[in-house]
């Protein structure tokens, strides 16, 4: 990174612009998040939804890319998980369509069209999962509670609109980002909506770290702390762990194979081109942290179906079986859901989740990355990797690369994914219980990765703008 050219860059009133404009849509989105959704008594919602998703580390997960949505009850409670989800079926349907997946070849025409349809696929998705939100959190969360609540149509309509509306919106704020070229617009949302909640969850550990009701900590008999021993080791522990942690991210996220490509030497009339060298850098982990989640997007949908179910028919084995197994573990329940300790059962959903984790990642890197498209390019610009043949034979070269790299890319990434379900299963082996404060692996995941994506544009962007100062 060049960052006294990044720094250089800020006195110039373009990118100042670009990057004011990037804060002040993500002023405006943190505005929209307090918006609750348009019912009778809201509050009631709130409480529940609370009692609701503490149960549970994949609720808490939800309110956490949400940006405390959920908890809040706001119009973005669904979130982008819609336009996700859009995503990944168009993807799917381009791969398996030939015609759709010429028109994706077909420069910015085609990719704006797809865009097109990813965006109206977003709105029925938005417009069910709203549903189906209103209807779980209505008829779950507050049977759990001494009041009710009666929705009329009207209501119906309002709130799923509300609801379906701040999908819509945050989509196009993402886009709006993404615009400005320093940083992935979606990405960025998801990014500023786990650092939101950073201030909540330091406030909560420094009430935690004072709290000394149960005596003070002793530093080797010289001097006393008024800080809680318990609280403060574990703090000191998770942080150390921490830095371990953002390292190897950064690391593996970073680590890249570089292939020496050689341009053949040609002779146009008394000029002659080409016989140059140069490079086509592979990534470790191309498909970055999309298959992560994708792996919980899809990892939710039975588990909102099993909801439902279980709504309207609380006795149904068949919703209680769909929501037991695609509920990760929960930390804060674990002596009431696993009275004899961990069991098989406790390992079905990280295995699940692991497994998806690394099929996404084979599956994203071959989208984002088309070695017969780069071999057909290469051959087209005279381009060729030293001993091999170019075209077919270059393809194939270029595929066992990728694969060899995803290989340990998947795995590393799906360990990432499996870090709180790890450091729960320490915790319970050596105390016997989990302290629920697990390294949220997908959380630093998401923060390293989007924040290196962004440095890299924005460096891009300042290197073009102070080009004329280092000619």
């Amino acid at each position: 990174m060049h960052f006294k050219t990044i720094f250089k860059s800020f006195l110039n009133k373009d990118m100042r612009k670009r990057i004011l404009i990037v804060f002040g849509i993500i002023i405006a989105y943190r505005l929209i998040a307090h918006i609750p959704v348009p019912l009778g008594d809201a509050n009631t919602f709130k409480e529940s939804i609370e009692n609701l998703i503490s149960k549970s580390d994949f609720g808490n997960f939800l309110n956490l890319i949400s940006g405390g949505g959920l908890t809040s009850f706001s119009i973005i409670l669904v979130g982008l998980s819609p336009f996700i989800t859009s995503s990944i079926v168009v993807q799917l349907i381009t791969k398996a369509v030939p015609k759709l997946e010429e028109l994706s070849q077909d420069g910015e025409t085609g990719r704006r069209k797809i865009n097109q349809w990813t965006r109206i696929i977003t709105i029925p998705l938005a417009i069910v999962q709203s549903f189906a939100y209103i209807f779980i959190l209505k008829e779950s969360a507050l049977a759990n509670t001494a009041s009710t609540i009666e929705m009329s149509t009207s209501q119906w309509i309002l709130a799923i609109t509300a609801m379906t509306a701040g999908s819509i919106i945050l989509m196009w704020l993402g886009e709006l980002i993404t615009e400005q070229g320093i940083g992935n617009g979606i990405s960025m949302i998801i990014f500023a909506s786990i650092i939101s909640q950073l201030p909540t969850t330091l406030a909560s550990l420094w009430s935690s770290l004072f709290d000394v009701s149960e005596g003070s900590l002793s530093l080797w008999g010289w001097f006393n702390l008024p800080v809680n021993p318990t609280v403060f080791w574990v703090i000191l522990g998770f942080a150390i762990a921490l830095i371990v942690v953002i390292y190897f991210l950064v690391k593996i996220n970073e680590a890249q194979r570089i292939i020496t490509i050689n341009y053949a030497k040609r002779v146009h009339g008394n000029s002659a081109y080409g016989g140059i060298k140069s490079i086509l850098p592979i990534k470790l982990i191309a498909a970055g942290v999309i298959p992560v989640i994708f792996a919980t997007s899809f990892l939710a949908l039975p588990a909102l179906v099993g909801q439902m179910v279980q709504a309207v028919d609380p006795g149904n084995e068949f919703g209680a079986n769909l929501v037991s197994i695609f509920t990760a573990p929960s930390a804060s329940n674990f002596a009431t859901e696993y009275p004899e300790g961990i069991t098989i059962k406790w390992f079905l959903y990280p295995a699940m989740y692991f497994v998806l984790v690394v099929a996404f990642t084979y599956f994203y890197t071959s989208i984002i990355f088309n070695t017969k498209e780069i071999a057909d390019n290469l051959q087209k610009q005279g381009g060729f990797i030293e001993s091999v043949r170019p075209g077919n034979t270059t393809a194939t070269y270029l595929g066992k690369v990728v694969n060899r790299l995803n290989l340990f890319g998947a795995l590393a990434l799906g360990l990432i994914a499996m870090l709180p379900f790890i450091t729960d299963y320490i915790f319970i082996i050596t105390l016997g219980y989990p302290i629920g404060l697990s390294i949220s692996g997908t959380g630093l995941l998401i923060v390293v990765t989007v924040a290196l994506e962004n440095l890299r544009q924005l460096d891009s962007r300042a290197l073009m703008i102070t080009y004329d100062e280092y000619k």
